[in-house]
């Protein structure tokens, strides 16, 4: 580049500084089941990344908070973007950022704001092309910033816990686990590993099993996804557990009735001892409560022949320099929905701790909130001076198409 060239792009990004410093940026951590969003003078919606339709509706499709209005959820079913973690239906898509940008949801001018947006790990170049194009050409965005969520989760926790040079992400989500380790920032690309096992998957093989030993419940995805949110645990010994769901109910401090919403004076389940009789309609919850959560550590239970998320972390470690070990164990850090359930930081811990050399120092960190860590990492990275530097303009994006819309952060 010449020094002229160079000089006209120094004073771009120094007037692009000025201009991000003063504008927000707008934040859509854009998940296969929920889109985290906001402002980042904000605090984050988390709003459904779907458009749902209830039997009882079924004229009327139901865009994220607007769920809120349907009078019976029971039955519902959900047309989906997203496809084993990919984004693949571009209308649905557009349908749901649509209501994002719009009065009932954030009205924001995206033409005067920088957008951080995420996207999976090995996103296919095809998808990365048209999620850009559109909030260049439908949204006219100011700037933009394609991200990782894992990405955004290790900013988070180095500017949390500055001075750590090492970290590992256990990112649980929707379609996959990924564990990805970082080392001073940058990904360890030949560490990341990915089970096949995330929230959809478990909330699936409990309606299965519910269907089978009880009630019909295959097309409840809502309830019974809500009712392993209430209900499920993740168990500290499998086998003892066992033991206690075999006992008889007035022993047994495992057994609990999951009560089912009724849609006039009850819109969400929940849990309470079992009665021997009950008014109520509810399903009666014994070892599903901890072997729903139990395939995250081993999938082979439902014939996924892949490692659970303590040998994966186990496995990530040694694609890394054996120098970096201490640092990144006394580093994991427990992001995504799944990273809710009970009992979940005290496991991975506790399986970590069995696998790994007893020279090392196992802490692992369980935000308060798995489920918008990433955003509030992104809400950080856009206050931080390099900020600006990362992002790609519309100007740029005119001038020089897509070869320019690269990842720049982690690079």
């Amino acid at each position: 580049m010449g020094e002229h060239g160079a000089g006209a792009c120094m004073l771009k990004r120094t007037m692009l500084h000025k201009f991000n410093m003063a504008n927000p940026a707008f934040i859509l951590d854009n998940g296969a089941y929920t889109a985290k969003i906001g402002l980042s003078t904000e605090n984050p919606k988390v709003v459904p990344n779907c458009i749902m339709k209830a039997k009882s509706e079924r004229r009327r499709p139901f865009i994220g908070s607007q769920i809120e209005e349907c009078r019976d959820a029971s039955g519902l079913f959900y047309i989906l973007p997203f496809q084993k973690g990919y984004l693949v239906n571009w209308d649905i898509q557009k349908t749901v950022w649509d209501y994002i940008f719009s009065k009932e949801c954030c009205p924001v001018n995206l033409n005067q704001l920088s957008v951080i947006i995420t996207e999976p790990l090995f996103n296919f170049a095809s998808i990365q092309e048209a999620m850009t194009e559109i909030f260049f050409e439908e949204y006219e965005c100011q700037s933009l910033l394609r991200v990782n969520t894992s990405s955004l989760s290790c900013y988070n926790y180095r500017s949390e816990k500055p001075g750590t040079k090492c970290c590992i992400i256990v990112d649980s989500g929707y379609s996959f686990t990924h564990i990805v380790p970082y080392i001073n920032g940058s990904k360890i690309k030949d560490g990341i590993r990915r089970i096949d096992v995330g929230g959809k998957l478990l909330t699936n093989h409990l309606k299965e099993i519910i269907s089978y030993r009880q009630l019909h419940v295959m097309d409840e995805t809502y309830v019974i996804n809500q009712a392993k949110e209430d209900s499920c645990f993740v168990s500290q010994d499998f086998y003892k557990d066992m033991e206690s769901a075999k006992k008889k109910l007035e022993n047994n401090d495992i057994v609990k009735d999951y009560v089912l919403p009724d849609y006039t004076t009850l819109r969400r389940g929940f849990l309470k001892n079992p009665e021997v009789s009950n008014e109520q309609q509810a399903v009666r919850l014994s070892n599903e409560r901890f072997a729903i959560p139990e395939i995250l550590f081993h999938p082979s239970d439902v014939g996924i022949r892949q490692m659970g998320i303590p040998e994966a972390i186990i496995d990530c470690l040694k694609a890394c320099d054996e120098e970096t070990w201490p640092h990144l164990l006394s580093n994991i850090v427990l992001t995504g929905g799944n990273a809710k359930f009970p009992g979940f930081r005290d496991r991975v811990y506790k399986e970590v701790r069995s696998l790994a050399s007893f020279d090392y120092t196992i802490n692992v960190y369980s935000p308060e909130n798995p489920i918008t860590y990433a955003w509030y990492g992104g809400k950080t990275l856009s206050k931080d001076a390099i900020f600006p530097s990362l992002l790609v303009t519309r100007e740029e994006y005119e001038e020089e198409g897509q070869s320019h819309c690269f990842e720049r952060f982690d690079v």
